[in-house]
Order: C-alpha cells, then structure tokens, then sequence
C-alpha cells in the first residue's frame, strides 16, 4: 500500500436513495447544449454541432438539502437542472447497445455556472474550468438503481427558483439519448465506476442570488433542492 506524504482526503460522494451507502465519486462530467432549445438560447445551432464535454472536480459534488455559498469571482450565477448517469462499470469503446448495461444509476443534478466568467472564456478562447469548476457546483440529489427505476428517456425535467419554475422540458428532448452520451464518451476516455455524467439542460437557465431556493426534478428519478446562503 502506497505511504502518502499526509492523510489524503475524504473521498467526494453522492447519497444513495433507501440506503446508508454511499456512492463513490470518481469525477464528473458534463454534457455540453444537449437540449435544442437550450442550444439556441445560448446562441448555437443544434442541428450543426456535435456533442461536446466539459468536466467538474469530482469534490465539487454536494448533497441535496445543502446551503451553498455565494461564489466569489461572480455577479452572475446561473442554475442548470439535469439528469445524472452514475457509471458502475467502465470500458472503452463501449457500442451504444451495451452502453446502458454500465449505468449503476441515474439522480437529479444542478450545473451551476459563473455566466459571467464563462461569457469571458468564450470571448477570449478560454476554457471554461473556472466558470464551471468550482467549489459546490455540482449539487447531486439521491442516486436511484437503474435496476429499481430502469433507464428513463421520457419524462418532465424542471426547476424553480423561489417557487417559480425556471426550467421546463422532457428527456425525450435530449439530442443526445444516454446511450449514445456514455459510447461518444467512451471513445475519447476509459470510463470507470464511480464516474457522474451530467447529461445537459433544458431552456430556461437564468441567475440566482443570495437567499434564494432552488427545486427541481426529474420524473420518475427524484428530486433535489439547495439554497443559496444570505449574505
């Protein structure tokens, strides 16, 4: 066994609906406009591009229920509700027809964004890391089986603010079906038990402030809600 200059930390993980286990989190990743109308109201055409990938530290997961800071570096902060895949068996080069026998199982998720930092990046061809990669920005509901709830592909995906719902749309409106998320993935790196993937969001993102709530939900999956601290 390794010998580690000091305690190394906890490892980062999610809260395992019905049971005390958790699910370890190895990283996460994220897809990037995998809904048309969101596609278009970030400015692109869906129609035209390919799916596209960006990544989170796995420690920026954080349970459901919790009361999230305020970002620094921010004057914007926006809320992106989607469905999560858990991968419980890795591979590569993994055919879209075996693709959901690696699903261990699915939650709900909010991407949260620094919009104004990630507006930047783009104007100067940056990456997005800080935008997208910090500390809290990956709240993570209850992880369901796949082998209790099955693979959804339909079903309402929505988010409220403050009781006022944001965000509205249907998993059968993904561009990009789970499958074929986990094959393209697949391709580029070797995926592991333990990896979250974030599989995009429907129209409706918008800003949130200091003590505001956020639900959301996806059918058949479960829920989440998170606060943001009051300054």
């Amino acid at each position: 066994m390794a010998a580690f200059a000091f305690a190394p930390s906890e490892p980062a993980s999610v809260a395992v609906s019905g049971s005390a286990e958790r699910f370890p989190v190895r990283r996460i990743l994220c897809v990037g406009r995998n809904y048309a109308a969101h596609a278009r109201e970030m400015g692109s055409d869906p129609d035209r591009e390919p799916p596209f990938f960006f990544g989170k530290p796995a420690d920026a997961v954080v349970d459901g229920g919790a009361t999230i800071p305020y970002p620094p570096l921010t004057n914007d902060l926006h809320h992106e509700i989607e469905l999560v895949v858990a991968v419980g068996r890795g591979g590569s080069d993994i055919d879209t027809k075996d693709a959901l026998n690696h699903v261990w199982g699915y939650a709900t998720g909010i991407d949260l964004t620094r919009r104004d930092l990630q507006d930047t990046a783009k104007k100067l061809g940056r990456p997005w890391d800080w935008a997208k990669g910090f500390d809290r920005s990956a709240p993570c509901g209850p992880l369901v089986r796949a082998s209790e709830i099955g693979h959804p592909t339909k079903g309402r995906i929505w988010l409220a603010v403050n009781g006022e719902t944001r965000q509205q749309g249907d998993l059968a409106d993904m561009i990009w079906s789970v499958p074929e998320i986990i094959a393209i993935c697949s391709q580029s790196i070797e995926l592991k038990a333990g990896d979250l993937i974030f599989t995009g969001t429907p129209a409706g993102v918008g800003a949130v402030g200091p003590g505001d709530r956020i639900t959301g939900g996806v059918d058949g999956v479960g829920e989440i809600a998170i606060s943001i601290a009051a300054r």
